[in-house]
């Protein structure tokens, strides 16, 4: 178990009411809040999550079919599910569908919340309290190689700082190491993708690391990538790296 520590919010009971979330899946990731509180993440698979905290369950880019296929019925309903984009790696209607009931709350770009017809949008920059103790920030993510800028265009997809009463969990989504990544600061738990021609090379990686500072860092969404050289380019840095199976 990590102790996280970066700022104390009061706990409120307002808003959602928490219910049971989703049984573990093997190797949960377990880490503590400043005020003690579990926060439990589920790594799915590639770009999907599943973050756990005071029995609400927040699942961040759900995809069904994208090999190996989830079974989104043996999860509990979502209380929110966030989306990136509209990629298909990202965004799966059929999968929003099974998690959700008239309580889910789906968050996302202008995109998505086009191509569902419902949710609520959130643009790069914005931010959403969902609790006193729980937000929601919408950052950029996007490419900035010039033959690449076609896949993920500037503006158009988000990443996502989650905070989890004061635990800061950046989720990147589709991106290259943006300038923006160094006005990020702060965070405790990463998530950051490592895929060419689409997102970002190790080295990419390892320089969005540097900017970002993250405690603890899952490289993800990173496909056949050697993703072990992460390692080796970041050996000089106090950032606890932690390769999983999120091809």
């Amino acid at each position: 178990m990590v102790a996280m520590i970066a700022m104390m919010l009061p706990v409120s009971c307002s808003g959602k009411k928490a219910r049971s979330a989703s049984a573990d899946v093997a190797g949960a990731e377990v880490f503590t809040t400043a005020s003690g509180k579990e926060v439990r993440i589920n790594l799915i698979k590639h770009a999907s999550l599943e973050i756990i905290y005071d029995s609400l369950s927040f699942q961040i880019d759900p995809v069904e079919a994208l090999p190996p296929e989830t079974d989104y019925s043996t999860y509990g309903k979502a209380d929110y599910i966030l989306v990136t984009h509209e990629h298909f790696d990202h965004f799966d209607s059929i999968a929003i569908g099974i998690l959700s009931d008239s309580s889910t709350m789906v968050i996302s770009n202008a995109a998505v919340r086009s191509m569902l017809k419902s949710g609520t949008e959130l643009a790069n920059g914005a931010k959403l309290p969902l609790r006193n103790d729980i937000s929601i920030e919408a950052v950029p993510a996007y490419n900035t190689t010039p033959s690449h800028a076609k896949f993920h265009p500037k503006g158009r997809d988000n990443g996502y700082i989650l905070t989890l009463d004061g635990l800061r969990i950046y989720i990147a989504g589709d991106t290259e190491d943006i300038p923006e990544m160094s006005g990020i600061q702060n965070i405790d738990i990463a998530f950051l993708p490592c895929n060419q021609p689409y997102t970002m090379t190790p080295e990419q990686l390892a320089n969005a690391a540097r900017m970002i500072k993250p405690r603890v860092l899952f490289p993800y969404h990173y496909n056949d990538t050697p993703i072990e050289r992460v390692v080796d380019l970041l050996a000089d840095e106090d950032i606890n790296i932690r390769i999983r199976p999120m091809k």
